[in-house]
């Protein structure tokens, strides 16, 4: 291990995780029957399950390790109020871009609305996750970027309300004390909150709500019963179910395989530094934003709730690479934006999975007569848990139709993929070529 970045204390996990821990206390054994079984106990599957239980159903929930493990502790805490949305969109004829014109503002409008629901869920289940709405700033990487983000403002702020505004070049240490971008676009409404104390109290709200959840149990074959309703062989024995969520996102495996063939895992890597001098900390953020940019291997960045040291995260590589890897890259990422920052080490390291579509969209509906919610695109806080809500609400109503602008929307895949993407490492030294050549010109 590398003795110039990484600090004497440096330890191989989420800098949250000193926070709140994955854990099984709440855990119970699986029942032989239930109404509702969800698979995946991270934000979109104890979002079902709690909007379920609250209105009275019979739900179980089941997750193959603790109690968060995966992604849902594992992200940088930044909550998206729907500047994330339209990737999907890029790349069509003017016919067609006019011709989706509605559809992108009801996504847009469905990912403002998830945002609430985050606030939602916090202010009623009294959960203290360090919430705040502090905004975004999303840095241009040329001046070519600068032009494609003010092009989306008029689209952001009609449709989602996003109280978005474009920041030049000469006024953007309003925002960041760097001077790597070229200027930027400022997102009002945006929030950060700490991910695993927000996953924690979720998951106590759920139990409370009388959901039994189920860790260290593995789903291991669905079947359809002929009289209707499931059969779910788990390591823990079977469980009947009337109805199945499918809510395992970046982690979906060969036991929804018509699923995984849809998804794209894609490695996210997060470095925390060491508690730095207070004037230098909260001089990098003056505004306390979080920090994004329109790279196409883009990096993510915020303060740590606490103010005193950076979080930051990025494609370090596409895939799940050891820290002695992933944290020099991050950190030469880091000192990129903020030379100031050289001198200081790294704590923290860590990865998980964020599942991409073939369309960058989110989708919920049914497949083989299961549920599922999943397809984060890199912004999962907001969008898995308005997904499973809608979900939940679904299931409650007994409702058959669309419920919202992603629910029921196509949802593609490629010839020949399976599920392992063995292009990415080509993808990503394809788009690290890309961003080069993009600067270059610049």
């Amino acid at each position: 291990m590398s003795d110039t970045i990484f600090h004497k204390d440096f330890k191989s996990m989420p800098w949250w995780w000193e926070w709140w821990h994955p854990n099984s206390e709440l855990s119970q054994d699986p029942p032989a029957k239930t109404d509702v079984l969800v698979v995946g106990a991270g934000y979109a599957g104890l979002s079902a399950a709690l909007e379920i239980a609250r209105s009275g159903g019979d739900v179980t929930v089941l997750e193959r390790g603790d109690f968060g493990v995966g992604a849902s502790t594992l992200n940088g805490g930044a909550v998206s109020g729907g500047t994330s949305i339209g990737k999907g969109f890029s790349g069509k004829s003017a016919v067609q871009a006019s011709q989706m014109d509605a559809q992108m503002s009801a996504m847009l409008h469905d990912a403002a609305e998830s945002l609430k629901q985050v606030e939602t869920i916090i202010a009623r289940e009294g959960i203290e996750c360090h919430w705040h709405l502090r905004g975004r700033f999303v840095g241009a990487f040329t001046p070519g970027h600068y032009a494609e983000l003010a092009k989306k403002v008029e689209a952001y702020n009609q449709a989602a309300e996003a109280g978005t505004r474009m920041v030049p070049r000469e006024r953007q240490h309003e925002e960041i004390a760097s001077d790597y971008y070229h200027g930027g676009m400022v997102v009002d409404r945006s929030g950060q909150l700490h991910p695993a104390m927000y996953y924690g109290g979720m998951l106590k709200a759920t139990a409370r709500a009388g959901a039994k959840l189920c860790a260290n149990v593995d789903a291991q074959r669905i079947e359809r019963r002929p009289g209707g309703g499931f059969t779910v062989a788990t390591s823990k024995g079977p469980i009947e179910a009337r109805e199945v969520v499918i809510a395992t996102n970046g982690y979906t495996g060969d036991v929804t395989p018509n699923l995984k063939r849809r998804l794209v895992p894609v490695a996210s890597h997060i470095i925390a530094t060491e508690e730095l001098p207070e004037d230098l900390a909260k001089s990098l953020i003056p505004k306390g934003r979080t920090i994004s940019d329109s790279k196409r291997v883009l990096c993510y960045y915020r303060l740590s709730p606490d103010g005193k040291r950076v979080i930051f995260g990025g494609r370090a590589r596409f895939t799940q690479v050891p820290p002695e890897v992933s944290a020099p890259v991050l950190h030469r990422y880091m000192t990129d934006r903020w030379p100031q920052l050289k001198g200081y080490k790294v704590t923290h390291a860590w990865t998980g999975n964020v599942a991409f579509a073939f369309d960058y969209l989110p989708h919920m509906g049914q497949d083989n007569g299961m549920h599922y919610a999943m397809a984060c695109n890199g912004s999962g806080v907001a969008m898995m848990t308005y997904l499973g809500w809608q979900t939940g609400r679904k299931i409650v109503a007994g409702s058959k139709g669309p419920v919202n602008a992603f629910d029921g929307r196509e949802f593609p895949t490629v010839p020949l993929y399976g599920g392992k993407p063995w292009f990415l490492p080509l993808v990503g030294t394809w788009y690290r070529t890309r961003d080069w050549l993009d600067r270059k010109a610049a």
